[in-house]
């Protein structure tokens, strides 16, 4: 069995539009510049598309200097190219109610989201660490795990129960493999991409975010109406979920590039 590396994403700001890589930076927190950004309210709490669905039209790009975003919607006429301050005000922010801090980004900024979402808003950039509790890995403003690890066989069988296929930027995978076969990824435990070695964790239970259409922000029902019929899963706590590729943990870091072998180094 042969197994690739077929897709890699990183998301720079959480909740919007993924950037496709063909090379990524493995860090403990996960690819390098992921979801380094994020909106708030008001209040510090963080914004999704579960109450916001028109950040999925949010097309951000960082190179550690500059972060640029395209809006494919109805707002702004031109894209933020908004230079990354070297520091600024510090705020006290929340990602599911789990305190964290924030640098915030400034009023251009704040201006150019609100109008583009219409939704009073602002940016900051993480500062500080996130634990994630489990498993022994870090994030920045991503919700629990460094990495998303899900088998391009998974979506193909849950495509042949849809009436109408769907792409795979509707689960936002960091790591798309081809040849573990359907649900391959669930019977993984460990593998290896060139000098990275990842552990996969924790089966991830999926969110209203999955019935988002991530080119258009319009909300369905699927996948999670089928995929409720067959792939929910009670976790050790006792809460059940629907569930659809692997949260993963680095545990050696380098990087790895599209097309790139995978060994399993146990199941």
């Amino acid at each position: 069995m042969t197994v690739v590396v077929r897709e890699l994403n990183v998301y720079p700001v959480k909740s919007a539009g993924g950037t496709p890589l063909t090379r990524a930076e493995v860090l403990p927190e996960g690819f390098r510049h992921d979801r380094a950004f994020m909106l708030i309210r008001p209040d510090g709490r963080h914004l999704s598309q579960r109450e916001v669905p028109r950040m999925a039209l949010l097309r951000p790009s960082y190179d550690g200097v500059k972060l640029t975003v395209e809006f494919t919607g109805t707002g702004p006429s031109a894209p933020l190219a908004h230079a990354v301050p070297a520091d600024g005000p510090v705020l006290d922010v929340t990602v599911h109610g789990n305190p964290c801090q924030g640098v915030d980004q400034g009023d251009e900024a704040a201006a150019w989201f609100t109008a583009a979402l219409g939704r009073d808003c602002r940016l900051v950039g993480f500062t500080g660490r996130r634990e994630t509790g489990i498993g022994g890995g870090t994030v920045k403003f991503a919700d629990e795990f460094p990495l998303l690890v899900v088998s391009a066989e998974s979506l193909a069988e849950l495509n042949s129960r849809l009436a109408e296929p769907l792409p795979m930027n509707r689960f936002r995978p960091s790591i798309v493999l081809e040849g573990l076969g359907a649900w391959g990824e669930d019977a993984v435990r460990f593998l290896r991409i060139g000098e990275v070695e990842l552990e996969l964790v924790k089966p991830c239970a999926r969110c209203v975010i999955t019935t988002t259409d991530q080119e258009t922000a319009i909300k369905g029902r699927e996948p999670l109406r089928t995929l409720a019929t067959y792939r929910t899963h009670t976790f050790p706590d006792g809460d059940r979920g629907v569930i659809f590729g692997q949260n993963a943990v680095p545990r050696a870091l380098g990087t790895i590039n599209v097309g790139d072998d995978v060994t399993v180094l146990s199941r």
